[in-house]
């Protein structure tokens, strides 16, 4: 929006032509969406505490976690204000990267929101069954795949897959992409929703790999570095950026609130939508196995309980004393603080490895 009532006036005012810059409008969308996220938090927390919005707590679980019942949750409805208010204020609107990328985080944010909804009203730690939220969260994959395969113009768009550390292999995968896209998001949106169970845990890799996707999104959007680092050139994903760092900063207010110990948890509300954002980015950006480096304290988490699962039906035995492997190592002694800074630490080291792929192909 401001792009659309500011940057018209350059020729007038030479001070507005630095809207024309999206390294501009990203740090302007980081900054507002993080002073949004500090300035309504506290009347979030207060009316969801009013309105005896609280966690559920698994009573299988740690037993540290059942002081934390009663938290207020839904706190994603906080990050999605943010980023939304964000991008629109910073992004240029008539991009349709930026909306692919606000529809999907909408529509995933809305399938938690009734997740969590019936969790709340039920009272339990149960929501929606998973049959019910696959169905729900394949939608939005299988209408992009098919927006970007049959709607895109053949020539700003490609099927191709890049692969990391590889330079010339990149197969296409031609109508199978449409499935691959919801792979992606259904993936990435239930990855971050399992990581998500201690205070701060997940958002700390989000703010992460998001900040390493909003330059992976400058790089594939500008011509000149695309081709010198021999990446695949999306025209116009360098918008991308603004959406980027609307998830940076509404990451970073929000883990004001979310760091140990907990004033306000993201729920599904937020961890499908973040998870769903941030496979958004990778895809349109043309770095969507890139996600698995780069959201690698995700892929493990998701692995931990898929290993959990196999065994237990397979063998009747546990691979880890509980899953998601955060909680196996609670089990263990490990403090929550400790857990969660070291994934912190390896969510770190990821993003900084992700970004060595453009020279170490």
């Amino acid at each position: 929006m401001l792009y659309h009532l500011l940057f018209p006036l350059h020729q007038t005012y030479i001070i507005f032509n630095v809207f024309r810059y999206v390294t501009f409008r990203t740090a302007g969308a980081i900054l507002t969406a993080l002073l949004f996220s500090l300035l309504l938090g506290p009347i979030l927390i207060r009316k969801l505490r009013e309105s005896q919005i609280g966690q559920s707590i698994r009573h299988d679980g740690p037993e540290s976690h059942l002081k934390k019942a009663g938290t207020p949750t839904m706190g994603g409805l906080l990050i999605l204000g943010s980023i939304f208010t964000s991008t629109l204020l910073w992004a240029n609107l008539t991009n349709r990267y930026v909306w692919l990328a606000l529809f999907c985080a909408a529509w995933m944010g809305g399938v938690g929101f009734a997740d969590d909804y019936v969790k709340v009203v039920g009272k339990s730690s149960k929501g929606l069954s998973v049959r019910t939220k696959l169905i729900w969260q394949m939608i939005p994959g299988l209408m992009i795949g098919v927006y970007l395969l049959y709607v895109m113009p053949v020539d700003s768009f490609t099927t191709k897959l890049a692969i990391p550390f590889f330079k010339r292999w990149m197969p296409d995968l031609g109508w199978a992409y449409v499935l691959f896209v919801a792979l992606v998001i259904v993936g990435s949106s239930n990855a971050v929703n399992l990581t998500d169970g201690l205070d701060g845990l997940a958002i700390g890799p989000i703010l992460m790999a998001s900040a390493s996707y909003t330059v992976l999104a400058y790089v594939a959007g500008h011509a000149t570095i695309a081709r010198y680092l021999q990446v695949i050139f999306v025209k116009g994903s360098s918008e991308l950026t603004v959406f980027g760092g609307a998830i940076v900063g509404a990451s970073l207010g929000f883990l004001w609130f979310n760091a140990y110990p907990a004033q306000l948890f993201m729920g599904d509300t937020g961890s499908l939508a973040l998870g769903a954002a941030l496979a958004t980015m990778a895809i349109l950006v043309k770095n969507e196995l890139l996600l698995l480096i780069v959201g690698g304290v995700f892929v493990v988490e998701a692995i931990s309980v898929i290993l959990q699962v196999f065994s237990y039906r397979a063998t009747g035995r546990r691979v880890f004393r509980m899953a998601p492997i955060h909680h196996h190592y609670e089990l263990n002694g490990m403090a929550e603080p400790k857990i969660i800074v070291r994934f912190w630490i390896i969510s770190f080291i990821l993003a900084l490895l992700s970004l060595t792929t453009l020279k170490l192909r």
